[in-house]
């Protein structure tokens, strides 16, 4: 019996596996989590100063990446945010270096934000709870995918209130082009691109809307890309389903913001984390909860 036929036919191994590789990539997601924002921000600069026909340098003096030329997802390497020194290869293990580092940098000994390993824990509990879902299939790896990148807007979203379009584009792609070529999914191509279509075109609506009638932005157009990317992994049939979920749950958690710690109505709420979860769920369980709830009206 080889390794593949091993995962294949032995669903404990499959998802350790996956949470042991979720946890790794979970690390990585930390990274995306903090640079690709970073990364867009200073190409805006340098676009808004070279068409004004500034000197950049003087707009990126409080810019902390600013002595670093090159700034992408892999320069340059790991460090501390505090002191700067190099994070070296055994202090870059998930859950094991936070844990024998005591939370704490090696070198300057500032603390080390929680934020690192739980993102991780998260990355490796939702992988082991898809492929525990899926098994051993090439739909399983194309929902790891999706799953990541839900984390990594989630995350980003909730940090500086933008879904970059880096990050969605690409995944409304890989949606059309999943239920397109693989055979075990139960999505017609014809249906993801109606998912597509409709899950953009329903909030864009809902936005102009709203904007026509009291003159605000209710929200923004990444949140229109990020339910036409649901829309194409999942068809138009799961974009009622994850609209609910998503406005339910961000209507519950905006009323305990206002009156637990008394958030300003006029500071937005980032809408993008809402319809991330309400996608992971409806790509988990979305045709029990339409059957449930189809039982339940019927009766």
């Amino acid at each position: 019996m080889t390794v593949l036929d091993l995962i294949a036919n032995n669903s404990t191994v499959l998802i350790v596996l996956s949470i042991v590789l979720g946890l790794l990539v979970g690390s990585f997601l930390n990274v995306v989590i903090y640079r690709v924002p970073v990364m867009l921000q200073r190409d805006w600069r340098q676009q808004c100063c070279e068409f004004l026909e500034l000197d950049e340098k003087k707009f990126s003096k409080d810019d902390p990446t600013a002595k670093h030329k090159v700034f992408n997802l892999v320069k340059p390497d790991s460090h501390c945010p505090q002191c700067n020194a190099p994070v070296r290869a055994w202090q870059n293990i998930p859950i094991l270096s936070y844990v024998l580092l005591r939370g704490k940098c090696a070198d300057c000994q500032k603390p080390i934000s929680m934020r690192y390993p739980i993102i991780e824990v998260v990355t490796g509990a939702l992988s082991g709870l898809v492929a525990w879902q899926f098994g051993a299939t090439w739909l399983s790896l194309a929902f790891l995918v999706l799953t990541w990148s839900l984390i990594s807007l989630t995350m980003i979203d909730f940090d500086h209130q933008l879904l970059p379009d880096n990050i969605t584009l690409p995944l409304l792609w890989l949606g059309l082009l999943v239920n397109t070529l693989l055979p075990e999914t139960t999505v017609s191509a014809a249906d993801a691109v109606l998912g597509a279509i409709i899950g953009y075109l329903s909030l864009w609506s809902l936005y102009w809307v709203f904007k026509l009638l009291t003159g605000k932005e209710g929200m923004g157009y990444g949140d229109f890309k990020l339910l036409g990317a649901l829309g194409a992994w999942m068809g138009w049939q799961s974009l009622l389903l994850i609209v609910i979920l998503s406005s339910l749950v961000g209507a519950v958690v905006g009323i305990a913001l206002l009156l637990f710690r008394g958030r300003d109505r006029n500071i937005p709420i980032p809408f993008g984390p809402y319809l991330a979860g309400a996608g992971f769920i409806a790509m988990l369980w979305g045709d029990a909860l339409t059957r449930l709830y189809v039982s339940t009206m019927a009766s």
